[in-house]
């Protein structure tokens, strides 16, 4: 059984370790035939990269991308793309104290409950660097969409709340996220969110926080009724973003609250939405309005803060995690949720051109 991989005509498969010689990814179905380099994916690794700003690891890695297979003369061929990105900045060292160790709130323990083997250095194939082969997936993914759709569909996140400090959303500028490090869209409350980040770093700790993914000039027509819901790919390939313990689309759990008259999405002649709580997805089929979802980062496992855990043999003990760790993962899980809206946008509409034409 093979679970490191998604999508059904677009699909991406992703191997290799954190601290591994290596991590890489294989994206099958892209069509043949489209301008493909590594200067093409190269700038979204880019704004995934660590050690951009003193608010995530300062592991140094400049996650160079190579395309192995799938493209030729510039062009795709229609077969398997093999992408690859070195490991050059691993420090192994700082993980030896939780060899036999299970850090509280990783995946350490139920690794080793379902495999009796583990690789505890970084966490392994659970550490979140394995998504930079995500976003490198997705910028071949926004290569597909662009031929189909041409430049008018956007995909952009943002971070709209850490810990219980949420942003003003009549402050909304899409511009602000690509000028300060934390992706904030409402520049009234960054140097907010930098104190309460510096607080954090420095007493050891970490935060959660909450990321809105929008993609416009979506199509009507992508999804399926029931099984092949375009919400119900969007929330499974964003629950698989690691760390990620919760999905909302469109109002989410707020329409819990709501009366059916205010949850109602009026439509006028045109077809025009007045309003967009559904999140531009009815019936798992997108309506054309922005695709909009949301969803809940926990706060870094790896921390110096001292938790009660135990070891491999069971016996007591206090752990706390050396290294180099993001105090806040939701900031650099931005460009992820961004290439994974683009991963499942680019399958269903291949999807939909199967069956539709």
């Amino acid at each position: 059984m093979s679970d490191n991989s998604f999508g059904r005509l677009f699909r991406v498969t992703t191997w290799g370790e954190s601290h591994g010689p290596a991590i890489g990814c294989v994206v099958d179905g892209c069509p043949p035939r489209l301008k493909l380099s590594e200067e093409d994916i190269q700038p979204w690794l880019d704004r995934r990269r660590p050690g951009q700003s003193r608010f995530t690891t300062q592991r140094r890695e400049p996650d160079t991308v190579r395309i192995l297979s799938g493209v030729f003369e510039g062009m795709t061929t229609g077969t398997p793309i093999s992408l690859m990105i070195e490991n050059t900045d691993q420090r192994s060292k700082d993980y030896g104290d939780i060899a036999r160790r299970y850090r509280p709130g990783h995946a350490d323990i139920a690794y080793d409950m379902k495999y009796g083997h583990r690789d505890y250095r970084g966490g392994g194939r659970s550490s979140a660097r394995e998504t930079a082969m995500r976003v490198a997936a997705g910028a071949v993914a926004r290569v597909v969409l662009r031929q189909l759709f041409g430049e008018e569909l956007s995909i952009r996140a943002a971070l709209v709340s850490i810990g219980d400090k949420s942003i003003n959303r009549t402050h909304w500028d899409w511009s602000e996220t690509e000028r300060n490090p934390l992706w904030c869209p409402d520049p009234a409350i960054v140097e907010e969110w930098q104190s309460l980040l510096d607080g954090v770093r420095k007493a050891g700790s970490s935060i959660g926080a909450v990321v809105e993914v929008v993609a416009e000039n979506v199509p009507a027509g992508l999804g399926a009724p029931l099984y092949g819901k375009l919400d119900g790919d969007l929330a499974s390939a964003l629950m698989g973003i690691n760390g990620v313990k919760g999905v909302e689309i469109g109002d989410g759990f707020a329409v819990s609250r709501l009366r059916g008259e205010e949850n109602a999405d009026p439509i006028r002649p045109g077809p025009v939405f007045e309003a967009n709580h559904a999140g531009g997805i009815l019936g798992g089929i997108s309506t054309g309005q922005p695709v909009v979802a949301r969803f809940a980062i926990k706060p870094t496992s790896s921390i110096l803060t001292p938790v009660p855990s135990i070891t491999s043999a069971g016996d007591a003990v206090d752990v706390m995690t050396k290294g180099r760790h993001d105090p806040c993962i939701g900031i650099r899980a931005v460009p992820v949720a961004e290439a994974m809206m683009a991963c499942v946008l680019a399958d269903h509409a291949l999807r939909h051109r199967g069956q539709c034409g």
